[in-house]
């Protein structure tokens, strides 16, 4: 039985593979952490210097590869925030930006809809 397709909306565009609600749940519970770690440099007192992020970097490999990546160092707000998303199989490699928020919400709505 094959899983269900996550539709992930980007800039320009979108991509739609084959994801399993196991792998949704782990991309979900490592968005917000990033969340959390980006509502923490906002948090930071005025003047302060921000303690630097470590950046977020998940991957999955099962019918595709996928890989997405932030760096939480360099956005003001989780709102303005951009992830580096990577998918790749045997034959095609695409390599684009998303907004945070907009991926946050594919994946809730996949794991709703699943």
């Amino acid at each position: 039985m094959s899983s269900p397709s996550l539709l992930l909306n980007l800039v320009e565009g979108s991509v739609s593979f084959s994801f399993t609600l196991e792998a949704a749940r782990n991309l979900q519970s490592a968005l917000t952490e990033l969340v959390q770690r980006l509502k923490s440099r906002v948090a930071q007192p005025v003047g302060g210097k921000p303690s630097p992020q470590k950046p977020m970097e998940y991957q999955y490999t099962g019918d595709i590869f996928l890989e997405i990546f932030c760096n939480p160092n360099i956005w003001a707000t989780p709102f303005a925030a951009k992830v580096l998303i990577t998918i790749r199989d045997d034959r095609l490699r695409l390599t684009t930006e998303a907004e945070l928020t907009r991926v946050i919400e594919d994946v809730n709505n996949y794991l709703e809809n699943n």
